[in-house]
């Protein structure tokens, strides 16, 4: 067997020249070959210096050095990882690739933001649009609290028919009505006025993540965003409480 570029030599040259020319050129593939396989070597377990054409079975746990034939480091092998270390080693890559996308989603968020918010004069719209919201519902519960005390009125003009006697069932159940929907309107009120001070507070830290970006901090840089939805749906106000039917 010649080598694998030896016919097409032979079809342009012949005689014992083109003989002499193919054996050097398939051994000088022969040594860039071998040159470019390198020679294993390494210290086993036991001190031995070892040497091998191929990767060498003593030292799959050892670090193992490839040579070229003038004795130069062609590459470098690291020791085989035994299951533990494998299995460790993926963990490391999994965590350093659940910060890369980390990282990642915190540098689109920031873009995000800047894009959403160019000024604080648009910041500011948006927080006063999500504190609108739940003004608009407080409002509605001061308003009903009010349609309360008018409808308790006459209940009370009725109750004083009663004073030093047995109030009627009916009576006392729409008294009972009236004060329970005032305390639920109450209630509705604080969990408003709660609300508004949560909206402020996520606003302000949103504008000083805000103020550095515009001043020049790269994006990503501080962590993940907050995150803040100014479509909140308006706290709910609760129903007033049914009329007992009068009999």
């Amino acid at each position: 067997m010649g080598c694998t570029w030896e016919r097409g030599i032979r079809r342009r040259a012949n005689g014992a020249g083109a003989a002499l020319l193919v054996m050097g050129l398939c051994l000088a593939g022969a040594a860039r070959a071998q040159n470019a396989a390198g020679i294993y070597t390494c210290t086993d377990a036991h001190g031995r210096k070892l040497t091998s054409d191929r990767p060498i079975a003593e030292c799959s746990a050892r670090e193992q050095r490839v040579l070229n034939k003038d004795g130069s480091v062609q590459r470098v092998l690291p020791p085989t990882l035994t299951a533990d270390e494998r299995a460790e080693r993926e963990a490391a890559e999994r965590q350093m690739e659940a910060q890369r996308l980390s990282q990642a989603d915190a540098v689109r968020r920031d873009r995000n933001l800047m894009i959403r918010f160019p000024n604080e004069a648009a910041h500011r719209k948006a927080r006063e649009g999500a504190l609108d919201t739940v003004r608009l519902a407080a409002k509605a519960s001061e308003q009903r609290i009010k349609d309360l005390a008018v409808e308790r009125k006459p209940l009370l003009d009725e109750a004083e028919f009663y004073k030093g006697r047995q109030m009627p069932a009916r009576l006392k159940q729409q008294l009972d009505n009236n004060d329970a929907a005032v305390a639920a309107q109450r209630q509705a009120i604080d969990n408003q006025e709660n609300e508004l001070a949560r909206i402020n507070r996520l606003y302000d830290t949103e504008l000083e993540r805000l103020r550095r970006l515009w001043a020049g901090t790269q994006p990503g840089s501080m962590g993940l965003a907050p995150v803040i939805s100014t479509e909140q749906a308006p706290p709910t106000t609760p129903k007033p409480a049914k009329k007992a039917a009068s009999h």
